[in-house]
């Protein structure tokens, strides 16, 4: 695994249940500031079985990326955890925002 991947995996790894942040939050507190999208390519390829919280990264305008089902299954997983979410994935990063 290169050393990008490890490096987000060990963020997104610390981000306590119930709480939330974003693609660039991630990238930027991994050391490559700039790579948001590059964040979200890699959690595209998590296996299915991934114990990775990758349900806790949402774009910068406090919502979820991903499109039906995968929104879905990301709202319900976020759900889960008392975050509230909205119908079309909208949340507060106010109020879950993960301040490390």
């Amino acid at each position: 695994m290169d050393q990008f991947l490890i490096q987000i995996f060990a963020v997104i790894h610390q981000i306590p249940r119930g709480k939330v942040t974003t693609y660039g939050e991630i990238a930027k507190l991994a050391g490559y500031p700039g790579y948001a999208r590059h964040v979200g390519k890699a959690l595209g390829n998590l296996p299915k079985d991934s114990t990775l919280p990758w349900f806790r990264v949402i774009n910068s305008q406090g919502k979820i990326s991903l499109k039906g089902e995968n929104l879905a299954r990301q709202r319900a997983l976020l759900m889960a955890e008392d975050i509230e979410v909205s119908g079309e994935g909208k949340l507060s990063l106010r109020k879950y925002r993960w301040q490390p």
